[in-house]
């Protein structure tokens, strides 16, 4: 009977554990249809070849070399190693003999983790959008899924030093939004920005996107997505207890995305006197970063706080970035980097096991590794192959220029 009810707890774990998976893969869908609706129509194919080839990239690297540089033995605290392929999976004997230890597939956390370094990935294609070389994204993809990435996951949900230090961070507002944002930053800042953004005498003009019904589809699929980057981080369903967790973070991490729109939708009538839907979407997804690193110990109040809160900064930090010129199409930087910092701080609000030193030291950890390796891997990339597209093929539009084809053709100007 003892092995029965053990047998059923793991299946059942593991079950959980792919459908969250899968919830998070389905992420993917939302930042691909949030980025074709915030860009022009001449770069919308080729933000959508982006999107389904970096998540591919990042699978095949995460199982190459990834995975087993974040959750390998390591070296030391810091320096994490480098094994085989992911290999084999647990017994009936192994799971028995674990004590409760082992209780979901090793494929299943192969599968939930390999989704969260394409999350990462998927930050950095909306910001450097309608400027950068396809191919230049792509082999960066290569080295942020298969290294950088790994290697600071390594630090904290590895068990390296960021662990031992007591940094906190449930799923990832630290590290996979701050990373993804870090690693943004440093492009963006060798790229500089698109054609006709800033004037002269310090004009910012806007540049609309495509399709606000397609970026608004975006956010909906992505706060969807979000139940599982968050409520499959408790890693189990099986017992009372942690399905009372479930319940909490799905509850939490909700009413934080509807705090992050009424935050940011106040903040754009107060400033600009009109509802901005654009950052109002920035706001849900500001929400949702800013909960993502502790979603089960708030109340539902503090939560929807915390959300809000982050969809007032998200507002700031766009219109900041944009006075000091550095171009992110999507709001991309802010809703997962500035607001990142603020949900890792927001952990000591309701986290006992949190410090200030803690966190301040997660956050600079990332920040120094990610954007020295990014800024390097970044400027290779534009000695060897250059990462700009030529100022003619941004005029005519990435599609053309980088796919050979247009996501609206009979839009076209024909003779």
């Amino acid at each position: 009977m003892e092995q029965q009810v053990t047998e059923l707890a793991y299946a059942l774990d593991t079950f959980y554990f792919l459908v969250s998976g899968a919830l998070v893969m389905w992420m993917a869908a939302g930042f691909t249809m949030l980025e074709a609706g915030m860009v022009r129509t001449k770069s919308v194919a080729e933000i959508l070849t982006k999107n389904i080839a970096l998540y591919s990239i990042a699978s095949i690297m995460f199982m190459v070399v990834g995975y087993n540089i974040m959750y390998g033995e390591g070296l030391s605290s810091i320096i994490p190693s480098i094994g085989a392929f992911i290999t084999g999976d647990n017994s009936v004997e192994d799971v028995m003999a674990s004590g409760g230890d082992i209780y979901y597939s090793d494929r299943a956390d192969f599968f939930f983790q390999v989704v969260f370094v394409a999350t990462a990935m998927s930050i950095i294609s909306g910001a450097v959008a309608e400027r950068m070389k396809l191919w230049a994204f792509l082999a960066f993809a290569v080295v942020m899924t298969g290294f950088i990435y790994p290697i600071q996951g390594f630090w904290s949900w590895g068990g390296g030093f960021l662990s031992e230090l007591g940094y906190v961070d449930y799923a990832g507002s630290g590290i996979v939004h701050f990373t993804g944002a870090v690693a943004a930053l440093a492009g963006v800042l060798l790229l500089g920005a698109r054609k006709g953004k800033y004037g002269p005498n310090g004009e910012i003009n806007a540049i609309p996107g495509s399709a606000m019904p397609l970026a608004t589809l975006g956010v909906l699929i992505l706060w969807l997505g979000w139940f599982g980057f968050n409520g499959g981080s408790e890693l189990k369903v099986s017992d009372v207890a942690s399905a009372n967790n479930v319940a909490a973070v799905f509850a939490n991490t909700n009413l934080a995305a509807a705090g992050g729109v009424i935050g940011a939708l106040i903040t754009t009538r107060l400033l600009f006197g009109k509802a901005d839907l654009t950052m109002a979407l920035n706001g849900a997804i500001a929400g949702l970063v800013a909960i993502t690193a502790d979603p089960l110990s708030p109340s539902p109040l503090l939560a929807a706080v915390i959300g809000a809160i982050g969809g007032v900064i998200v507002v700031f930090s766009i219109v900041g970035l944009d006075k000091l010129r550095i171009d992110d199409p999507v709001g991309a930087i802010s809703a997962h980097g500035t607001v990142g910092i603020w949900g890792v701080m927001a952990v000591l609000l309701s986290n006992a096991d949190a410090t200030v030193f803690g966190q301040v030291a997660g956050l600079a950890a990332i920040f120094a590794f990610v954007f020295v390796a990014s800024l390097i891997v970044w400027l290779i990339l534009k000695l060897v192959m250059g990462i700009r597209l030529a100022e003619e093929d941004e005029y005519l539009g990435a599609d053309v220029s980088e796919c050979g084809l247009e996501a609206y053709p009979e839009f076209s100007k024909k003779s």
